[in-house]
């Protein structure tokens, strides 16, 4: 399974606008350089800490195909677009991203406070799996838009099923 890095988000405060850049440096067990988790600065930081957080081309598109809510430039909240990978089938993995390793550490869905940053009907919106992944920086490298996503190995091919409630 690969994909692409699609789009890069950023954003150095919580509930700050997010900012499409071209690369990104992830640091190894911190995030992504110059992003609110990162710096220690996000609104979930103390309580639900999540390095970065991917989000799916496909799950946006469908969005704006299926309701009247902007996803768009950010307003998904996300850190990484991918394109042709099924993030939720990355349970388990490590996986290559730019020149950086990550690890998958959950699914990510919408909270009530996301809504609250955009407008209303994005955390309806983002449900149904549709929301993306938090993953960890195991190690540091740039990420570049366009970049390959690759897996690298897979823990336990039963997690995105127990995660699912399969």
């Amino acid at each position: 399974m690969s994909g692409t890095v699609h789009e890069i988000y950023v954003t150095a405060e919580g509930g700050g606008p997010m900012e499409q850049i071209a690369e990104v440096k992830a640091i190894a067990n911190r995030g992504l350089e110059g992003d609110r988790y990162a710096e220690r600065t996000g609104y979930w930081t103390n309580v639900d800490e999540c390095q970065v957080t991917l989000i799916e081309e496909e799950a946006l598109d469908e969005i704006r195909a299926s309701t009247e809510v902007h996803v768009s430039n950010g307003e998904h909240r996300r850190n990484i677009i991918t394109r042709g990978v099924g993030l939720l089938d990355l349970a388990g993995s490590r996986f290559k991203v730019g020149e950086a390793i990550l690890e998958f550490d959950r699914p990510r869905p919408p909270c009530r406070y996301i809504q609250s940053r955009s407008e209303h009907g994005m955390t309806k919106a983002l449900g149904r799996n549709r929301g993306g992944i938090c993953a960890r920086v195991v190690e540091s490298g740039l990420i570049r838009a366009g970049d390959p996503i690759e897996v690298l190995d897979k823990k336990d091919t039963d997690t995105g099923s127990r995660l699912l409630g399969h």
